[in-house]
């Protein structure tokens, strides 16, 4: 048997999920369109666009930045439930 909610709350975030992805980050030289390696951590990006400036005196970059997100039924939706470790 199948149910449908018209009216209900939802909410969107970061996936909570155990095992969920995290944020994948890279940054893009917009002189040249050189990119660092996609990292999970801001160090390595960071690092890349800082050595690709003292290599090629490129100074504008942009940060590209892949985020897992996941809808899930806000508190009030009949399909919430309260996460684990919640009294």
């Amino acid at each position: 048997m199948r149910s449908v909610i018209k009216r209900a709350e939802w909410t969107i975030g970061p996936d909570p999920s155990e095992g969920a992805s995290p944020s994948i980050r890279e940054i893009e030289c917009t002189g040249c369109g050189e990119r660092s390696e996609a990292s999970t951590g801001q160090l390595g990006p960071d690092a890349w666009a800082i050595g690709h400036t003292g290599a090629t005196q490129h100074t504008g970059y942009r940060e590209i930045v892949t985020a897992f997100l996941r809808v899930v039924p806000a508190p009030g939706n009949p399909l919430h439930t309260e996460p684990s470790g919640s009294h």
